[in-house]
């Protein structure tokens, strides 16, 4: 049986990561060499413009978590064929997509501690070639041959554009409660998290209990893996996240953190939020973050990611034991232990 998430002391979670992440990768490290490949070689375009945002996207990095999923949960399932590595690098298109758009939507200036594409290219670019990875996504999932593989990328790819609308109509208004905020992140972040998991078991013919259970993980994971990101605007330098703290307050997004310290603190305090939140900006960031420290909001956030992580482990314990299942396990770990 796969074993709860326990949290650890926060000293040893640097450590904690590392280990983990080293473990996974080296297990996943042959798929997602050929996951890379596949990537490079689907983003060349005879458009010059395309290919040099596409090749400083691919120089950015990233963590590759969901395309890992992809290969994993396929793995996990018993699968041997190959299509799982291009959907692996479908999966990373869309995500990549939803970035390049974000980024624009949020006039972001740094992501992962580099200058965004928007800022570089413009924000014409950014958005065009955005829309030029969504296309190639599906155009590669026409190659693999499955109407059931399109039925899920597809409704996903749709969630998570409502999901982007939801967050953006939720923009600078302090109403917005726990559960508003919560459909956003399962439709914004965890949807994708979710497909990608659910076409391992599809590509493997799995049954429909397992495909359900790997889907349930991943919408967990996902939803552990926002509100730790959400967690750690408040807590963390721009050195460790490629962000600076406060910026989904300078933008005048309600996370879970703002909305339980608005629950929690006094008259007072839940007023400087509100106009916080209402007019962004940056300036009361480190008054905020002092309510935010009073009231313990991250810890409740930090709680609430522990409780998605032990579900999405109690998801695949139906799953046939395997190094594979084992690396999910630790993926769900990893995803509220992390510091970046």
């Amino acid at each position: 049986m796969a074993e709860a998430y326990r949290g650890g002391p926060s000293a040893s979670r640097a450590a904690c990561v590392i280990m983990i992440t080293d473990t996974i990768r080296s297990l996943a490290e042959e798929d997602m060499q050929a996951v890379d490949a596949c990537i490079r070689d689907r983003l060349s375009s005879p458009v010059v413009l395309i290919n040099q945002l596409s090749e400083y996207i691919v120089r950015s990095g990233g963590k590759r978590l969901r395309p890992m999923l992809a290969v994993l949960t396929a793995r996990a399932c018993g699968y041997r064929g190959e299509d799982h590595i291009t959907l692996a690098a479908v999966v990373e298109f869309i995500h990549t997509a939803t970035l390049l758009h974000d980024d624009v939507v949020d006039a972001s200036e740094l992501r992962r501690g580099q200058e965004t594409a928007n800022q570089l290219f413009g924000n014409e670019a950014a958005v065009l070639v955005g829309d030029f990875l969504y296309s190639r996504a599906f155009e590669m999932m026409v190659d693999v041959g499955s109407m059931r593989v399109m039925e899920i990328l597809a409704h996903a790819t749709n969630v998570i554009a409502e999901g982007e609308v939801m967050q953006l109509m939720n923009c600078h208004d302090p109403d917005v409660d726990a559960a508003r905020y919560m459909e956003v992140i399962r439709s914004k972040t965890a949807k994708l998290f979710e497909a990608a998991c659910q076409l391992g078991a599809i590509l493997a013919e799995r049954p429909a209990d397992e495909e359900l259970a790997l889907a349930r993980y991943g919408m967990h994971l996902g939803t552990a893996f926002q509100l730790i990101d959400d967690v750690l605007d408040y807590s963390s330098s721009s050195d460790t996240t490629g962000k600076r703290m406060g910026d989904d307050l300078a933008e005048g997004k309600p996370t879970l953190p703002l909305i339980y310290a608005m629950q929690k603190g006094n008259a007072e305090e839940q007023e400087l939020i509100r106009k916080a939140i209402e007019s962004g900006g940056r300036e009361a960031v480190a008054a905020v973050l002092a309510v935010i420290r009073r009231t313990r909001a991250l810890e409740h956030a930090r709680t609430q990611a522990e409780e998605e992580a032990r579900r999405a482990i109690a998801s695949v314990e139906c799953l046939p034991p395997s190094a594979h299942r084992d690396a999910l396990t630790e993926l769900a770990r990893f995803a509220v232990e992390r510091e970046y």
